[in-house]
């Protein structure tokens, strides 16, 4: 089996390890604008040789793990240069947009649009780990756009993962991404410049951060090169959920402002309900 990883980053190279895990006989190709970064792979033993797009005539499986800028660009390439028998799975934050990229393109029926929820806040080939994706959600768009025995492909290396399978629409994905994923990272990045700020004039703040700060502001340590387009991508949504956010954040400071603390004790209570919706739901990450 010839796979192809194109982007050697952390999702990309997590499902190659994943696949060389369960398939010693697959065949790992790598594609990345980094020449370093396939050098690093190579030398972990993400993939066993570099390539190029003339390549992909003998994939059998094309993993894309790029920004979703590129991803809107590169995806039709990519899909002119694969053979019929081949699936093209992307792993992209933002759906609406890369589906509309391929929407008439004639080999429509190779790519299965994908979001698997999962990762680290790292990135690059030493990011990559294996069982990255055990137990975590996958969401598949538009998966009756691709053909029966691709989708039959695809599944079969999601369930060897551990994957949990959930169908959606693609604009439904990305207004419900931007609640439980690129909100939270905004989140974070203005949590870390807020600290980061005030920090210039009290030296000792980091010295006082517990484990309450650090797991808050994890996000903000992610890739801005990944997260900026999906931002743009998915803008709409983005900033319905950020007006949301800000008011919320307006009314507590107003109830803390006129000593309020009834208030404050009650919206804390409420909110406090989150723990029974999030019980039992497995913690997917990014």
């Amino acid at each position: 089996m010839n796979v192809f990883v194109i982007g050697i980053g952390l999702i990309g190279g997590s499902m190659a390890k994943d696949i060389k895990r369960f398939n010693p006989n697959a065949k790992i190709y790598g594609i990345d604008i980094s020449d370093a970064h396939l050098e690093e792979a190579i030398s972990l033993g993400i993939i066993d040789q570099k390539a190029t797009y003339l390549d992909l005539n003998i994939a059998d499986i094309v993993i894309v793990g790029i920004p979703v800028d590129v991803l809107v660009v590169e995806l039709p390439k990519i899909l002119d240069a694969v053979y019929d028998n081949a699936i093209v799975i992307d792993a992209g934050s933002t759906k609406g947009l890369v589906c509309r990229s391929v929407i008439d393109h004639p080999k429509r029926r190779n790519y299965i649009a994908c979001h698997p929820i999962a990762g680290t806040e790292f990135s690059g080939p030493s990011a990559a780990i294996e069982n990255l994706f055990l137990g975590k959600t996958n969401i598949i768009c538009e998966v009756e756009k691709t053909a029966f025995k691709l989708q039959e492909k695809a599944l079969d290396i999601f369930q060897k993962m551990g994957m949990r399978i959930r169908y959606m629409n693609a604009d439904a994905h990305d207004k419900h991404i931007a609640y439980v994923s690129h909100l939270s990272h905004i989140s974070s990045f203005m949590l870390g410049k807020t600290v980061i700020e005030k920090e210039k004039n009290e030296r000792d703040i980091f010295d006082m951060a517990g484990s309450g700060f650090e797991s808050t502001v994890r996000l903000a340590k992610s890739s801005p090169a990944m997260w900026t387009p999906i931002f743009k991508q998915n803008k709409e949504n983005v900033l319905e959920t950020l007006e949301e956010y800000i008011q919320n954040l307006e009314a507590f400071k107003k109830m803390i402002l006129e000593d309020d603390y009834k208030g404050v004790y009650a919206e804390m209570e409420n909110t406090n309900k989150i723990k029974e919706i999030l019980k039992g739901i497995p913690q997917n990450k990014i």
